[in-house]
């Protein structure tokens, strides 16, 4: 039987409904992070500043190892976070819950939205597309883990040490510190999800790989600008974000490619009437 044609009236009250499940997910995920807030914090959110950090100690190592002498065999942080006003540390616990909450929700928002778009999908597309909500969450969840283990550890390293005088000392507002952390997870998250973006705008026509090649280096001096954003001033950082997003872009130009060759291929192959 045929699927019962909807109102644009109807679309959107099934939208709405998408979005009312998909923020109550993150609100009660949100709830659970708030309800162990001083867990979340203390090892998560503020673990960049100790000395015995996965990174720190990887870096340690790794310069030890070829006769290097670093400074992150000797970290300290001696300063401590402040909150300047009554409310602060309530409102940054709140906004770190919610933010997590999206995090941690991410898989299930992406499923609401895909509830969303499949029914105007034909059957074998939605076949074909049955990898996109694991391809997204697995793109994303790697750029979170990218972000964390390497890009916040050098950022909290480099504004720790970073001094343009002896009299001027750094103390950083929690709200300040918390923003650093949480924007950075999601800003290269978000990145990383570079090829499944360009994987759905090839197939609706709006980028092809020749487009892609064309704009290589527009899209690289695009990248540096976005990674000098996220990251701290200097030029290691930079480049440690935009090789493995150079990478993804690399990868989305086969993307393309494949996703036109096959709808070529289809369109040979159909039927002449």
């Amino acid at each position: 039987m045929a699927e019962k044609e909807m109102s644009f009236l109807d679309h959107l009250e099934e939208l709405r409904w998408h979005l009312v499940r998909s923020f109550t997910a993150i609100f009660v995920v949100a709830i659970v992070i708030f309800a162990n807030i001083n867990f979340v914090f203390n090892e998560i959110l503020l673990a960049h500043l100790k000395p015995d950090f996965a990174t720190y100690k990887f870096f340690c190592k790794t310069f030890t190892a070829i006769g290097i002498d670093s400074s992150f065999c000797n970290i300290s942080f001696n300063q401590t976070l402040q909150a300047l006003n009554p409310t602060q540390q309530l409102m940054t616990g709140i906004w770190s819950s919610l933010i997590l909450g999206f995090v941690v929700a991410f898989p299930y928002v992406l499923w609401e939205i895909w509830r969303f778009i499949a029914p105007g999908l034909h059957q074998n597309e939605r076949k074909k597309s049955k990898g996109f909500i694991f391809t997204s969450s697995f793109l994303f969840f790697l750029g979170v883990l990218f972000s964390y283990y390497v890009i916040l550890p050098m950022s909290v390293y480099f504004f720790y040490n970073f001094e343009i005088s002896d009299a001027i000392q750094n103390n950083f507002k929690v709200d300040a510190y918390i923003g650093l952390i949480t924007n950075t997870l999601i800003g290269v998250a978000v990145f990383f999800e570079l090829p499944v973006v360009i994987y759905f705008l090839s197939k609706i026509g709006l980028i092809t790989p020749e487009f892609l090649r064309k704009y290589r280096k527009h899209a690289l001096v695009v990248v540096l600008i976005l990674s000098a954003i996220i990251t701290p001033p200097d030029v290691a950082s930079q480049i440690i974000v935009s090789v493995p997003i150079m990478i993804l872009y690399e990868i989305s130009i086969y993307i393309s490619k494949f996703v036109i060759k096959k709808q070529q291929k289809n369109v040979t192959k159909s039927p002449r009437v």
